[in-house]
């Protein structure tokens, strides 16, 4: 394989397409970093653009407003910056509302994208809310994919639309340090303030990927099989489906299974998405984790388990950034507000640092101060464990 490689021709066809004013999950435990590179690469290739690009909230040059931010970052500044995804499908409407107000901080960037099967009204409806939040005007870094993906469950539409998300972001900002996947149905287990300072001090390329090699059964269930996504080239959802013959294993590259989320650098993100355990120079920067606490059952099914109050102190215990998956409105994102976030307006953000004015946190001070709580202390413990676990090559791209 090359080093520019064929998804990282894909992604970089994609920034120079997308209009300059246009803009342009699920659930799988497991999804193939590389079913057949050949495939993959030429279907996405023909029909990304059939997909739909993010079009502006408002015709007034949104996009320049981000680039400048109005919050001024001081000279000494170290903090990284995060750019984030958050998909939700139908039904999905208020959680990732809730997500978002509870992920913000206006250091960051964010696109949120309900797929087509989410109703119109619904799509509408968020849209609504982030053209007329006070915040979110002012700042400019949030953004909604108006023209809605269709994402089929465990196909490569999914795959599509994260490509997409990411060369937007690489093509409208410089500003960012790693690229986060999240659906409606994740929640933080941390502040932004403590997980920026846990990665302060990181490697800005490193990129945290659960990933393995042993696929044992799935070689012949996943690997071989040929599959067709019908979000491709249809309007409505329909499940993806098989076709003969089989194909046998690539010998050029060796294929991965993994989580479907991730923490990715720049630096990574601007050469490919998927193939990172296939290139030596970026091999060396997995960490095999994916942030996330996810429950399932053993052996996991297709769908992990709905946390609830009864996971709490396990969830604390791991010092994960994230958990998955919960339930809309479930008692447990209540008491994860109060006791780690410390959020107590439910429709507000998470007080940080960056927070001024009254009420708290409608004025953006300085984005540079932070405001740690127990939560930095559990995430760097497990950070720094993995990051240690990573460099001495222990369950790194094996």
């Amino acid at each position: 394989m090359d080093k520019i490689g064929l998804l990282s021709a894909k992604l970089m066809y994609l920034q120079k397409k997308i209009p300059k004013k246009g803009y342009v999950n699920m659930e799988k435990k497991y999804v193939f970093s590389f079913v057949i590179t050949s495939l993959v690469c030429v279907v996405l290739l023909a029909t990304s653009f059939n997909m739909g690009l993010m079009s502006t909230l408002a015709s007034n040059g949104t996009f320049n407003r981000f680039a400048k931010n109005v919050s001024k970052a001081r000279e000494d500044d170290k903090l990284p910056r995060f750019a984030y995804l958050v998909s939700g499908s139908k039904g999905d409407l208020e959680s990732l509302w809730r997500i978002l107000r509870v992920l913000y901080h206006p250091r960051n960037q964010y696109i949120v994208h309900l797929d087509l099967e989410s109703p119109v009204d619904d799509r509408l409806e968020l849209a609504s809310r982030i053209n007329n939040d006070p915040m979110y005007s002012k700042t400019g870094n949030v953004y909604m994919i108006t023209k809605a993906n269709l994402v089929t469950y465990t196909g490569p539409t999914m795959v599509a639309n994260t490509l997409h998300a990411c060369a937007i972001l690489l093509k409208r900002s410089p500003n960012w340090d790693w690229f986060i996947n999240l659906s409606a149905s994740d929640y933080p287990l941390v502040t932004q303030d403590d997980l920026l300072h846990t990665f302060s001090t990181l490697d800005r390329n490193l990129n945290f990927i659960e990933h393995t090699s042993h696929l044992k059964w799935k070689n012949e269930k996943r690997a071989m099989p040929i599959m067709i996504d019908p979000g491709l080239y249809m309007l409505n959802k329909s499940n993806v489906f098989w076709v003969k013959p089989t194909r046998s294993l690539p010998t050029a590259f060796k294929l991965f299974t993994g989580s479907a989320w991730m923490v990715l650098s720049r630096s990574f993100v601007e050469y490919t998405i998927w193939v990172i355990c296939n290139v030596p120079e970026f091999s060396k920067t997995a960490v095999n984790h994916d942030l996330h606490y996810i429950a399932w059952n053993n052996p996991p099914r297709q769908h992990p388990l709905a946390l609830s109050l009864r996971d709490m102190e396990q969830m604390i215990a791991r010092g994960s950034a994230f958990g998955r998956k919960f339930r809309s409105n479930d008692p447990v994102l209540d008491k994860i507000d109060q006791e780690l976030l410390k959020r107590t307006n439910e429709t507000g953000f998470t007080p940080g640092g960056w927070c001024g004015g009254k009420p708290e946190c409608s004025v953006v001070e300085d984005v540079a101060r932070i405001r740690l709580s127990l939560g930095a202390e559990r995430l760097k413990g497990l950070v720094d464990r993995l990051v240690s676990e990573s460099k001495s090559g222990k369950n790194q791209c094996k």
